[in-house]
């Protein structure tokens, strides 16, 4: 977990005690090197399901953190690629990372809200990798109609996420006994810092997604091992 260039204890501590916004913006410098970014493997074959380079006119990144979507997003796109986060520290370091970065669609980073989104059917392609933790599960039905009312109708919304593991594997009590601390730390510290396992799963989020008017397809073959066999899935909801 601890990279030698990656943050130590005592400062993921202290992102912690924060906001989510002020803890994001301390670990940006830092972020590519913890295990809370999105493994490449997975960004790189979840993204070749959307298509060819040129195939796509506009995407959006949510919650796209330092940029590891946008990078493969950029070559997909004719005219616009779009990453939103709340973090301006991760928003920044993601303008660093970009730049000279393969495409020619141009490259715009928004600060703002997932569940608050400004723009009104405006792409074809919205994706999301790593980030669902940070939703309530209370606003997740918000969530999909901001993907909703973003796509263009026949866009697509693409993400990573899976099934509830066994009650049985170590996994699964590992992530509540985490969810379990931070809704006590949540309890006893304010501002809040919201981060959870096991949220927007299957069949939960496909069941959110079709009744907002999504057509649903689920892929676990096309991942590389060993995250197909661990559960990991791409999801590709189209708006109808």
């Amino acid at each position: 977990m601890f990279h030698p260039k990656g943050p130590s204890f005592v400062e993921l501590l202290q992102q912690g005690l924060g906001s989510v916004e002020r803890g994001y913006d301390l670990l940006a410098p830092k972020f590519e090197y913890t295990p809370f970014r999105t493994p490449e493997a997975l960004v790189k074959a979840s993204l070749a399901l959307a298509g060819p380079p040129g195939s796509v006119e506009s995407a959006l990144d949510v919650c796209c953190g330092t940029g590891a979507a946008m990078r493969h997003l950029r070559p997909l796109c004719r005219r616009r690629v779009v990453g939103l986060d709340v973090s301006q520290g991760m928003l920044d370091e993601a303008r660093r990372l970009l730049a000279g970065s393969p495409g020619e669609a141009p490259l715009e980073l928004v600060r703002g809200d997932a569940l608050d989104m400004p723009w009104r059917e405006e792409f074809d392609l919205v994706t999301s990798f790593g980030a669902f933790g940070h939703i309530l599960e209370e606003d997740e039905p918000r969530l999909v109609e901001g993907i909703h009312r973003v796509l263009r109708p026949g866009g697509r919304f693409l993400f990573i996420t899976g099934e509830e593991p066994s009650r049985l594997s170590p996994g699964y009590w590992v992530a509540r006994a985490f969810n379990a601390a931070m809704r006590v730390r949540n309890a006893l510290w304010s501002p809040p810092f919201v981060m959870y396992y096991l949220t927007f799963l299957l069949p939960r989020a496909r069941a959110l997604l079709e009744a907002r008017g999504f057509t649903v397809e689920a892929r676990r073959d096309t991942l590389p091992e060993p995250y197909s066999r661990y559960g990991f899935t791409v999801v590709i909801a189209t708006r109808r």
